[in-house]
């Protein structure tokens, strides 16, 4: 790996403060499944996602696609951070026109390549994905993020049986097992009981890591890499909102911007001295 553990945290910890940002400006959106999945966005795009910023449709390029797009912040902070958009980009957030919708939507932003809405649709997507590389005999990949609570969706349970059906081990899903979704925590709404077992049931190669260890996460990343006999599955224990005390383990932060003084102290505690 030619990037550090310390390398890796700064960026992620770069992220934390557009994503806080993004939110307040905005005073709308995601912040707290944006900040629980930025560790593992960070790692992916610096150590082995293959993807060109000066050419955002090449063609050979690997696929990441944002199954849980309304976590969009984190997607575009580290667009910006890999120069696919520019900071002053981010500034468009939400706004009518601009590149950062409150979506991702490979239509408007550039290193985008999921458009985004319902829940549910990203791993099918990912899957055509990487039934399609390999019809056309390239080697790219595709890496799919869901949410723990978009797995309560049928529509994630049918594609990973088709996934291990067609043999595709160029298909890498990361689960961001934060817990909690739109409404209260996961288990209050719909228990999943086994959420390893049951991937392992369908016949995916599964890991479980920390999703904040950075040391953890890119030997995750590389365990992706080498699974390539079936579908490989990445499930990643992370903290809604971490970086951000207020936000940490809080379902009110799901889709809520923090206020002035909120934001003041989200600030203070990611390190920005203004």
């Amino acid at each position: 790996m030619s990037v550090s553990i310390e390398a890796l945290e700064e960026t992620a910890r770069r992220c934390r403060v557009e994503i806080v940002k993004m939110v307040y400006r905005a005073q709308a959106g995601h912040p707290g499944g944006s900040l629980s999945e930025i560790d593992l966005i960070a790692a992916l795009y610096s150590t082995s996602l293959r993807v060109r910023a000066d050419d955002p449709d090449w063609g050979d390029r690997d696929r990441f696609i944002l199954s849980k797009g309304h976590a969009s912040p984190g997607m575009y902070a580290i667009l910006a951070e890999k120069g696919f958009i520019s900071h002053d980009d981010l500034k468009s957030y939400r706004v009518l026109g601009g590149i950062c919708q409150g979506h991702v939507d490979m239509k408007w932003c550039p290193g985008v390549d999921f458009s985004a809405g319902s829940l549910g649709m990203g791993l099918s997507f990912g899957m055509g994905c990487a039934l399609a590389a390999r019809l056309d005999g390239s080697e790219r990949r595709a890496f799919v993020m869901l949410g723990d609570g978009e797995i309560q969706e049928g529509s994630i349970w049918e594609a990973a049986m088709a996934a291990t059906h067609h043999e595709l081990g160029n298909l890498k899903v990361i689960l961001d097992r934060n817990r909690i979704q739109n409404d209260d925590f996961c288990e209050e709404q719909m228990r999943m009981f086994d959420i390893p077992a049951k991937w392992k049931a369908f016949g995916w190669n599964v890991k479980e890591i920390d999703g904040h260890n950075m040391k953890e996460i890119v030997e995750g990343i590389e365990f992706l890499d080498t699974s390539n006999d079936g579908p490989s599955i990445l499930i990643a224990h992370t903290v809604k909102g971490k970086g951000v005390s207020f936000m940490e383990d809080n379902p009110s932060f799901h889709g809520a911007a923090p206020n002035d003084e909120q934001y003041a102290l989200a600030l203070q505690e990611l390190g920005v001295v203004e």
